[in-house]
Parts: C-alpha cells; sequence; structure tokens
C-alpha cells in the first residue's frame, strides 16, 4: 500500500512580476526548491493579490491567468500558466474551515502572486491549482488560525503556499542603487529571526517592532501569506529559510520552508 507524503508549506516571497521571466538567484532557488519536491496532489495558494471581503475560494476547473498589473513588456502579459483547478480541494478547504463561511468563486483564476512562483516550481502546470483569498476585514491571529485549520491538508498530498513578502514598500524603491534600507534590512532580520525559533506570537504581532515595521509594512496584504504558512507548522517541524534578500531597496524576497 502507497502513503501519501505529507507535503511542505511555502511562503514565498515573490516579488516583481518579472520574474516569472526571469532567470535570476531567487528564481533559480524556486526552481531547484519545486524540483526537490515529491510532487503534490494539488497546490492550495493564498496570494497577496486576492483580497476579499469574508474568504473565497476559486473552485473552476480551468482557472484564467490573471495579468493584474500594468506598464510591464507585453511578454509578462503573454504568459499563461493553465494549470488545472480542483473544485474537490474548494470542497475540502470548505469543510475544514466550517463554521466560517467560505463562497464558492469561478471569476478570479490564478493571479500574479500565484503565477509568477508557479512557473518555476512547477514549470509544467501539471499539478491542480486552488486559490484561497485573504479576508481584507480580519486581524492577523484570524490568518494564522486560518493556517492552523487547514493543516491537515498537507498530510493529504496538498502544499500550501502562502506568496507575497515580508517587506513590501512600493514608495521607498530605491531603482537607482537598490540598497536596502536599514529599516528592511532590520525587520527582515527580525522575520528571519522570529522563523527560526517558532516565535509565532511575534510575527503575529509584528507591528510591535514599531517604526521598522511601519515601514517595511505600510500595508498588511503582503505579509499576512506568512501568517497561515505558519499556522500549519507542527510542534515537531522545522522551518529553513531557504534564501532571502533585499531588493530594490524595500522588497524582501525571503522564502520560508517548513516540513
Amino acid at each position: 500500500m502507497t502513503t501519501t507524503p505529507k507535503m511542505p508549506a511555502l511562503f514565498i516571497g515573490h516579488g516583481s512580476p518579472m520574474n516569472a521571466l526571469e532567470r535570476n538567484r531567487y528564481t533559480e532557488a524556486w526552481r531547484a526548491l519545486g524540483a526537490s519536491l515529491a510532487k503534490p496532489k494539488a497546490v492550495l495558494c493564498i496570494s497577496a493579490h486576492w483580497l476579499t471581503r469574508g474568504l473565497a475560494v476559486t473552485t473552476m476547473p480551468k482557472p484564467r491567468t490573471i495579468h493584474d498589473f500594468g506598464g510591464f513588456p507585453q511578454a509578462l502579459f503573454d504568459v499563461r500558466y493553465p494549470a488545472p483547478g480542483s473544485p474537490a480541494l474548494a470542497g475540502r478547504v470548505c469543510e475544514l474551515l466550517k463554521p466560517l463561511p467560505v463562497a464558492l468563486d469561478t471569476e478570479w483564476g490564478l493571479d500574479h502572486g500565484a503565477w509568477s512562483v508557479l512557473v518555476h516550481l512547477f514549470p509544467g502546470a501539471d499539478v491542480p491549482v486552488v486559490q484561497l483569498s485573504l479576508d481584507a476585514t480580519q486581524p492577523e491571529a484570524f490568518h494564522y488560525a486560518i493556517g492552523q485549520q487547514l493543516a491537515a491538508l498537507r498530510d493529504e498530498g496538498v502544499l500550501i503556499l502562502g506568496t507575497g513578502n515580508v517587506v513590501h514598500n512600493l514608495r521607498r524603491l530605491d531603482v537607482q542603487t537598490g540598497a536596502a534600507h536599514d529599516w528592511a534590512t532590520r525587520f527582515e532580520a527580525f522575520a528571519r529571526q522570529a522563523v527560526r525559533a517558532r516565535d509565532h506570537a511575534a510575527l503575529i504581532d509584528w507591528r510591535a517592532q514599531g517604526a521598522d515595521a511601519a515601514l517595511a509594512t505600510p500595508t498588511p496584504e503582503h505579509y499576512w501569506p506568512l501568517l497561515p504558512v505558519l499556522g500549519t507548522q507542527a510542534v515537531d517541524e522545522r522551518a529553513e529559510i531557504v534564501i532571502d534578500g533585499i531588493e530594490l531597496g524595500a522588497i524582501s524576497m525571503m522564502t520560508v520552508q517548513i516540513d
């Protein structure tokens, strides 16, 4: 009898949508990570780019590739990631999240927070992908608890993937030198140390980092996807920083693997 291997949970700092096309140290790390994994039955992705009031989950059999950005080369708009969906996984997500209501969505698809990473993790687009939205009305503890409720999926062969950036301040980008701002370096170091130490309470209460937190994460949606990933971590599991670094002064590319 074959057993289903427990899948890891990943948080990937996705950075610019151009990472979908580029081969750099981050995308090479994502490719190596994908190649190192047992093939999952499906991926449940929680992206910084799908914010809703209440929770929603994609349930279409063929999710569209969403180009939710502007000002990039046509080659990026030409990218398609034709992975199938999984109505069955969407139903399982609803079951695990009860009694929370979860809307069954047939319109969204895969946004760039998902596919710009997935094109490297699973370039064959042969793993079903379902997206779960972020409830923009809820606090950090809620997003963490979502991960706790969904942790059983990992034992069922589902890879849980959060994509965002723990430092994400587009107004403070340094496109001239690319040098990391001191506050960005400090906040990423805080997150890195807390992830490794399994200090989830500190990561939930990230605003306690004061001025550094306010500059690193002026709006929380890119930070939030880290929290459900942490929520899936079992007491005997470790969290590894696969790669990190600050791009353009104010975007953290930290990737976390929990297994």
